[in-house]
């Protein structure tokens, strides 16, 4: 009996200390398994913030693209409309930069000038026979009166100039030049309008000259019919007949000259005309 209540004793202890064994390793593992969980969460966190953080700059960053793109077709646009603008223009337009050479012409400059292509010539090759035009009788050059422009940093400047083409084509040509600035103030060069004026000075020409035959027809018929009343004045009062037909006879000279007097006027005028035309 003694040895089977030890036996027992023994058994019921060994199963109190299984049991405290197997509660302790619950709790060890179950301590671990949240330790394992945590951490894993733990590493988990950065990774989510780190993907959100790079989805938003992959985001922005096709937004970006997205407004250059809009931003270079828009310039793009911009810079078409100038191009074709300056090329349909009748006036031509020349760039130039701080040195005198040229770095743009449109068509009508290049027609106007005489040259094909004036992109790098410099003012004094293109304008080396070009003389200003002025009333006080100075001969200035248009080449120098340019470059001086270009130096002085000189608000913007008109002049005419008597031009020569490189085929010997005689020009009148009106210039207005523009300095150009660039966003710090400092000059970037200066734009040439070039007007061929030729037309309308030989307009005005013909305009004087027709001013001119005018006055000087208006006169000579002034004259002559002074000429012919007097004549006739003579020829009413006189009886002697050799006197009457030498007066008619100086009548009738004196509207002969004064038929090709008047001839003479319309065949100028009609030259004037069809070269104004």
């Amino acid at each position: 009996m003694i040895r089977m209540a030890m036996v027992l004793f023994a058994s019921g202890f060994a199963f109190w200390v299984a049991t405290l064994l197997l509660r302790r390793m619950r709790r060890v593992l179950t301590e671990e398994s949240y330790a394992i969980d945590a951490a894993s969460e733990i590493e988990q966190y950065p990774m989510q913030t780190y993907n959100a953080v790079i989805q938003q700059l992959k985001q922005q960053k096709h937004e970006l693209l997205s407004m250059q793109q809009v931003e270079r077709r828009r310039a793009k646009t911009s810079e078409n409309i100038s191009a074709a603008v300056l090329s349909n223009l009748s006036s031509g337009v020349v760039f130039l930069t701080t040195n005198g050479l040229v770095r743009t012409a449109n068509a009508a400059a290049k027609t106007i000038l005489g040259f094909a292509s004036p992109v790098g010539m410099s003012v004094s090759e293109i304008f080396r026979e070009a003389r200003l035009t002025s009333s006080t009788g100075s001969q200035e050059g248009l080449a120098a009166a340019l470059q001086t422009s270009l130096r002085e940093r000189s608000a913007s400047r008109r002049a005419e100039a008597d031009y020569a083409t490189p085929s010997g084509e005689q020009r009148i040509l009106e210039i207005t030049i523009s300095p150009v600035y660039g966003p710090t103030g400092d000059t970037l060069g200066a734009a040439c309008l070039i007007t061929d004026k030729t037309e309308f000075a030989l307009i005005q020409r013909v305009n004087q000259l027709r001013g001119e035959m005018s006055g000087e027809m208006a006169l000579a018929l002034r004259n002559s019919l002074a000429t012919i009343s007097t004549y006739a004045q003579q020829l009413a009062v006189t009886r002697d007949p050799t006197m009457v037909r030498q007066l008619a006879v100086d009548i009738v000279s004196e509207a002969a000259d004064l038929d090709h007097t008047i001839g003479g006027f319309l065949v100028g005028a009609r030259a004037a005309k069809a070269a104004g035309a």
